[in-house]
């Protein structure tokens, strides 16, 4: 029969696995964690010893206001012959003895944040856990230690600004392991909308460096929420201070924190994208902050700039821009979702420009899909590659109202992608990343392959019939569960439609497993502004 351990007290050893871990940046009086990778702590026993056999200690491990297995942000665990790194687990490496030595391990796929481990019937220790770009089992791994180092660890940056006739290095302090601000990222996090709505399924999201480098899009800018920044582009910056006062994210951050979680005032393209690589490197996102010199704003999504002008030559006010330069983000993750040639660098943009999905953020989308003109991939393809490789079209417009196009430029936009060169100040070209030489073959066939693409993406969004998948609000693992699928006829004629229920189980990987499910609803007739829901069990 197995006994439960007598705990008197323990020791976290905060500094050895702060220091393991690589967040010993961060400070050693308090246990920051890495995901997939084993960390020890100490246990001292009131009255007894450890026996192989014969001693029991079971485990859970919580994150967030609602956990819940089902979610993936609640674990239960019992003491293992040896660690298993692929999930949550613990092991003894002591002799019998009333010291402990426990060796235990989170899963590489759980949700970073803030966690409660409980041992026994009531000890409880508390933990914070991050992305691990060292652990082959982390989405975000990354295989070079040079990379690590200036993508993960380094504090200080260059951020390249002026023309691409002359770029300028502008100095950037990162700052993510200053005191405080790691307890801001988790907090802005906190703050986002889906966590506000849906706080489990938001934690549960946490897993998944794509959800996470998507939320930090939205919430770097204020404009859909309790965001970071608010952002101005013209002169007069009364009640804050100019973008150019900035040299770095600590002051922003610590601002936001100490207004209540309120904007600070005030932000442009490179501040946005500085701040957000602050946030994704302090939750061991690798971030790399990307400047893109003659950048488009694809204001009506068609892959073309069309600037105006008056009889006289004069450029007159459009929508549409064309920017000196604009700066991103890229963060490093595999794409599970899509073949291996998508995974690595994902652009990711906080400057509030266009929406997505209803929020004003953009990405992760592939930089690799941007080269190659794959617009179906998530997140704002489209829009990514519109900024570095749209055609340029200057259209005359007379005083009678007519126009004429005047003159169409296919190698204008995208010049001298720029980034800061690995373990140097100097700048890194990254052109070559998101197209083909301009002008050459291979560049214009994706240009082709993207146009097309975008128009068949641009006439299903405007058929006006609307699919949404949903599931009852009682599913439980293990259980039968109804999915449904609403469709909404957004036209104003008479729309029949043949509705496909398709279902398969997919692993975290992305491999997909036989059909578990099917079913065909033939000539589902639906009138203007009207619904319709199919049922699959």
């Amino acid at each position: 029969m197995s006994e439960a351990l007598d705990i008197e007290r323990w020791n976290l050893e905060c500094e050895f696995n702060n220091t393991d871990h690589r967040t010993d940046l961060n400070g050693v009086d308090r246990l920051i964690l890495r995901r997939g990778q084993v960390f020890t702590i100490s246990l001292y026993l009131r009255s007894g010893t450890f026996q192989p056999g014969v001693s029991s200690l079971e485990f859970v491990a919580e994150t967030g206001p609602q956990p819940n297995e089902q979610y993936g942000t609640r674990a239960s665990f019992g003491l293992s012959a040896s660690i298993d790194t692929s999930h949550w687990s613990a092991a003894v490496t002591s002799p019998p003895g009333d010291m402990v030595a426990l060796s235990l391990c989170s899963a590489p796929d759980a949700p970073i944040g803030r966690y409660t481990l409980t041992l026994g019937p009531s000890e409880r220790i508390e933990f914070i856990l991050l992305f691990n770009p060292w652990c082959p089992g982390d989405a975000v791994y990354m295989e070079n230690e040079q990379s690590l180092e200036e993508y993960v660890l380094s504090q200080d940056g260059i951020i390249f600004r002026g023309s691409y006739k002359l770029p300028i290095s502008t100095p950037w302090n990162f700052g993510q392991f200053e005191s405080g601000i790691l307890d801001t990222c988790l907090q802005i996090l906190d703050m986002n909308p889906k966590c506000l709505r849906n706080p489990g399924k938001d934690c549960s999201g946490r897993r998944n460096p794509i959800y996470v480098s998507r939320v930090l899009s939205a919430m770097v800018n204020c404009n859909d929420d309790k965001g970071v920044l608010l952002g101005k582009w013209t002169d007069g910056y009364e009640g804050g201070v100019s973008p150019l006062f900035w040299k770095g994210s600590v002051e922003i951050l610590r601002n936001w924190d100490k207004q209540a979680c309120q904007p600070v005032r005030y932000g442009q393209c490179w501040v946005f994208a500085a701040v957000a690589c602050s946030i994704s490197r302090a939750l061991g996102i690798p971030c790399r902050v990307v400047t893109n010199y003659v950048s488009a704003h694809d204001n009506n999504g068609d892959l073309v700039i069309e600037r105006y002008i008056n009889e006289n030559g004069d450029l007159l006010k459009s929508r549409e821009m064309i920017w000196n330069y604009h700066c991103w983000v890229e963060n490093w993750m595999s794409r599970p979702e899509f073949k291996s040639d998508f995974h690595g660098w994902q652009a990711s943009d906080p400057t509030p420009q266009e929406k997505s999905e209803g929020v004003f953020c953009c990405g992760p989308t592939p930089v690799r899909a941007i080269k190659e003109g794959e617009l179906t991939f998530k997140y704002d393809a489209p829009f990514v590659f519109a900024e570095v490789n749209a055609d340029v079209v200057n259209i005359m417009k007379k005083k009678d109202g007519s126009t004429s196009k005047v003159t169409t430029y296919t190698t204008f936009v995208g010049q001298k992608i720029s980034t800061k060169r690995v373990g140097s100040d100097a700048r890194e070209d990254v052109t070559h990343l998101y197209k083909y030489p301009e002008g050459s073959d291979e560049e214009r066939e994706a240009f082709k392959k993207a146009n097309h693409q975008n128009k068949l993406l641009q006439q299903q969004q405007n058929e006006g019939l609307h699919i949404a998948i949903k599931v009852t609000s009682d599913m439980r693992k293990g259980c039968d569960f109804d999915v449904f699928a609403v469709v909404t006829n957004n036209t104003q004629s008479d729309k029949k439609c043949r509705l496909v229920f398709g279902s398969c189980a997919v692993s975290y990987s992305g491999h997909m497993g036989n059909n578990c499910g099917f079913k065909d609803l033939l000539n589902v007739e639906l009138s203007p502004g009207a619904g319709e829901r199919g049922a699959s069990h």
